[in-house]
């Protein structure tokens, strides 16, 4: 998902990248303390001149930090500087696809290496190397066999077979090793993104929710509203006796459940803890 952040997250981000304090940045560029750290908070009072002079401290575009466009730099390149063709352009205005995702795989320092090597591959740049060197493996091969005429199984047959190059393959394998590092590298620093799922699978969830049910000193009814709770997100011990006996009638009407729910445990008018 392409997330877009605010003008106090970009402002606390670009702050943070140079790896400052508000006291160190107020001392760089001016603006007072008190100032700065309001406007990670709230925006709406930041004078003209403090947006362009942090615009201009962290190297980026005032129209950057004020939301008008996620670019930091270049907000108003020509598109013909861009080179893109009609397709990509459309592309790129339809929104379809996640944009900065491709353009973390397109800035990552290895894409350079897999692009070349797509390109290699595509406008068959190595094929006529490539034949010339399976032609010469070919020719050895047929020299061997007239010569010592060697069983099937001859090492030597093995190894020259071994050493004929099989274009797709060959790139296929290489491309994939490419591709494979630059994604792998991206997962990895998507770990702290807020569009990231969490590391815990579904199935980790359950068990946990299935072992604090088993250690929960309630009946079985009790023991399957607070699961039904816990998968919702909704905190059992923090009901009450009402919220309760609505749960109670709502779950009565499962076909999952073997038994009726109680309403044991939840009477009175006030919270109770467990």
């Amino acid at each position: 998902m392409d997330v877009k952040l605010t003008i106090q997250e970009k402002l606390k981000d670009l702050r943070l990248e140079k790896k400052l304090t508000l006291e160190e940045l107020a001392a760089a560029t001016g603006l007072s303390h008190s100032a700065l750290g309001s406007y990670e908070l709230d925006y709406k009072d930041i004078s003209h001149n403090a947006i362009s002079t942090l615009a201009q401290f962290y190297g980026v575009s005032a129209d950057y930090i004020l939301g008008l466009t996620e670019n930091r730099n270049h907000s108003y390149t020509e598109l013909n500087e861009l080179h893109l063709n009609d397709q990509m352009v459309s592309l790129l205005k339809e929104g379809k696809i996640n944009t900065r995702l491709l353009c973390e795989l397109a800035t990552h320092e290895d894409f350079p290496k897999l692009l070349a090597d797509i390109e290699i591959y595509v406008d068959r740049i190595a094929s006529m190397q490539i034949d010339t060197l399976n032609a010469t493996v070919d020719v050895a091969r047929q020299e061997i066999l007239n010569k010592y005429q060697p069983a099937e199984d001859d090492i030597y047959l093995k190894t020259l077979a071994a050493a004929h190059v099989e274009e797709d393959e060959y790139f296929s394998h290489r491309i994939h090793k490419d591709i494979d590092g630059i994604i792998r590298d991206l997962r990895e620093n998507h770990k702290t993104d807020p569009s990231t799922a969490p590391e815990t699978t579904v199935a980790e969830d359950i068990r946990k929710e299935l072992e604090a049910a088993a250690k929960f000193s309630g009946s079985d009814q009790e023991r399957q509203a607070r699961i039904f709770c816990s998968q919702l997100g909704i905190n059992y011990d923090n009901l009450y006796p009402e919220e309760f006996a609505a749960l109670v009638n709502i779950l009565k009407k499962s076909k999952f459940l073997k038994s009726p729910l109680s309403k044991r445990g939840k009477t009175g008018t006030k919270k109770r803890k467990r």
